[in-house]
């Protein structure tokens, strides 16, 4: 797991201007780049690295400042792109074999389903016990994933798995809106109930434990 930093899958795309000027000038251009990274601090949104043509690398820029192409020039808020904002220091980047490729479609905050691609996931932990952990990223119900999806609108998104339904024809059969509940449970094989014999037994056995008085 990375600190800070962590590699993603190339993505050859286009950069909208304005966030080369700090949103000050050239809105409504771009020009072509491959983003190369993430960058992961709490309490920001996820942050990607892009490298340009001229050979200059422009760090920690929002998902809404990148395009797949110029005839898609609609700027989506970056609110509408990413629910959430980075659980930890400590991203884990994955792509998912069995996701490469498909359909999905995320519910945005104005109740329609926007349609796109799997590319990536990012995901969060706490790696160090002897640091207090003061963020979400390991407690059941507040941690959230996010994947990265190219969007037939033309932008890209990040969106965590309870705002996603996957179109894969030879499984997803179901078109309702699930109604599951927030997982809330820590689960734990080793919480009590039984012990090991008291022996070098290579195959020991397990026993259930006395109950204390």
């Amino acid at each position: 797991m990375s600190y800070l930093n962590a590699n993603i899958p190339p993505i050859y795309c286009k950069i909208r201007r304005e966030y080369l000027y700090d949103l000050q000038k050239h809105h409504g251009e771009t020009e072509d780049c491959v983003v190369v990274g993430i960058a992961s601090i709490p309490g920001r949104a996820i942050l990607f690295h892009a490298l340009l043509t001229n050979g200059a690398m422009y760090w920690r820029l929002p998902i809404a400042a990148f395009v797949q192409r110029d005839s898609s020039l609609d700027h989506q808020d970056l609110e509408d792109l990413e629910l959430w904002n980075s659980f930890s220091y400590y991203p884990s980047v994955s792509t998912f074999d069995f996701l490469i490729g498909q359909r999905c479609k995320y519910l945005g905050k104005d109740k329609k389903f926007i349609h796109g691609e799997y590319l990536f996931t990012i995901d969060w932990a706490h790696p160090e016990p002897n640091i207090l952990d003061t963020e979400h990223s390991e407690i059941p119900d507040q941690h959230k994933c996010a994947h990265i999806l190219a969007l037939d609108n033309g932008n890209f998104a990040a969106q965590p798995n309870n705002r996603i339904l996957w179109s894969i024809p030879s499984f997803t059969t179901s078109t309702h809106w699930p109604d599951y509940k927030v997982q809330t449970t820590e689960w734990n094989v080793e919480k009590g109930g039984w012990q090991l014999e008291d022996t070098d037994n290579m195959f020991y056995n397990i026993d259930e434990k006395e109950k204390e008085n």
